[in-house]
């Protein structure tokens, strides 16, 4: 890649590795900072922080196509650099935020701000020739876990400043950023692949309608909806889990939240283009879900801190079914419609975190608030254990559109 298409990739990289060192940074605080500022116990707080998620990924699912949408039209710059501005301000917010309905606000205009992942997305389909799309969205993927690693280490020694101190941070990261993107990155959208928009296809019903469409799609949406649901288990539980199964307090918290970024980063920064070259886009599938299902069943039943630290790798591993699924999805969809796929991609992951929250949470709930016949902090992961394993029936079931 010459040089004129590298540093906007590095743009686009260091874009989704602030994303991730920006949520990274806030999740070993959220528990505290809930209760902070609203009271109540654990189990309660996990709640509310899965009310928050919820309403982070509404916002994503109805923005996220009309954001790709956009960028069809007006151009991936001009959507990706308001988005970061907004993201500024958005963190602003939350680091002062009072109670809890600001920071419900804070996570609705943030929700908002963060559909651009489509465009980033989408950037890098316009770059990029088809074959190697699955393993570029690798390496996005695995920026986003470098961020990972990063972010809760911050994020867990700026907790011992005080709950705000990591929003404050992810502030300056993201106004950092912005300014970045106004130096280096240009416009790839070309008068030959930008199209009219068109709120048929903008809206997330309209977006599922019109890629649904194209031959062997709409089981692969499936799929991936199904294979983000179970793991989301992870960003909206790990928390509350660890505090409750192995008393973790927020360093220990961000120090096994970067021990499963490093992972990530490696698997998807490292082994996602080989892998793919050896065992296609149908094998690295299979092999995600495989190891998604060996680490769902551990996380379950595990009573010892270190061994869950000590099997985060594996359950990373999990993470190579993403890739290749979007590289399928991607493959399959004209170039003039790779920002409205993009935009549904996202919408598809924040569906699955509308639901994840509202799940997930209710499980922990169940099975770990004062009285319980059954306590078990770890049933969320059986929960994941059965969507995967529907996912993955789902996708053998159409294994025939699937071959390269």
């Amino acid at each position: 890649m010459d040089l004129p298409h590298r540093l906007p990739m590095i743009f686009i990289l260091l874009t989704i590795l602030l994303d991730g060192i920006g949520i990274g940074l806030i999740l070993p605080v959220m528990p505290d900072l809930v209760r902070e500022v609203e009271g109540g116990t654990l189990a309660e707080a996990a709640i509310w922080g899965g009310i928050m998620s919820t309403l982070f990924a509404v916002m994503q699912f109805l923005f996220g196509p009309t954001v790709g949408s956009l960028s069809d039209r007006f151009g991936r710059r001009p959507v990706l650099l308001v988005s970061l501005g907004i993201m500024a301000l958005d963190y602003l917010v939350m680091a002062l935020a009072g109670t809890i309905w600001l920071l419900l606000l804070g996570r609705i205009v943030g929700g908002i701000a963060a559909a651009t992942h489509s465009t980033a997305q989408a950037f890098v389909a316009d770059l990029t020739p088809r074959a190697e799309r699955g393993a570029r969205f690798g390496h996005l993927t695995a920026a986003f876990g470098i961020g990972f690693v990063l972010g809760p280490l911050m994020g867990g020694i700026l907790g011992d400043m005080g709950t705000r101190a990591p929003f404050y941070a992810a502030a300056a990261l993201a106004a950092a950023n912005f300014v970045l993107g106004l130096l280096v990155l240009p416009e790839t959208v070309t008068d030959k692949t930008r199209r009219a928009f068109d709120w048929r296809r903008a809206n997330p019903l309209g977006a599922f309608a019109a890629v649904a469409r194209l031959p062997g799609l709409r089981a692969l949406i499936v799929v991936l909806f199904l294979n983000q649901l179970a793991f989301n288990v992870y960003p909206v539980i790990w928390a509350y889990f660890t505090q409750a199964r192995f008393g973790w307090d927020s360093s220990m918290i961000g120090l096994s939240l970067a021990v499963y970024g490093l992972s990530l980063a490696l698997v998807l920064g490292g082994l996602i283009r080989p892998v793919m070259a050896r065992l296609g886009e149908r094998g690295t599938i299979l092999l995600g879900f495989g190891f998604a299902l060996m680490s769902f069943t551990v996380m379950a039943f595990v009573t010892s801190g270190w061994v869950a630290l000590a099997l985060t790798p594996v359950a990373s591993l999990g993470w190579l079914a993403t890739p290749a699924i979007q590289g399928l999805l991607s493959r399959r969809s004209p170039d003039d419609a790779q920002g409205e796929l993009q935009g549904l991609i996202t919408s598809v992951n924040a569906l699955a975190l509308i639901l994840a929250p509202l799940v997930m949470t209710r499980v922990f709930f169940a099975f770990t608030r004062d009285g319980a016949g059954l306590y078990m902090p770890g049933a969320p992961f059986l929960a994941s254990l059965l969507l995967c394993l529907l996912a993955m029936g789902l996708f053998l079931g159409g294994r025939h559109r699937y071959d390269a």
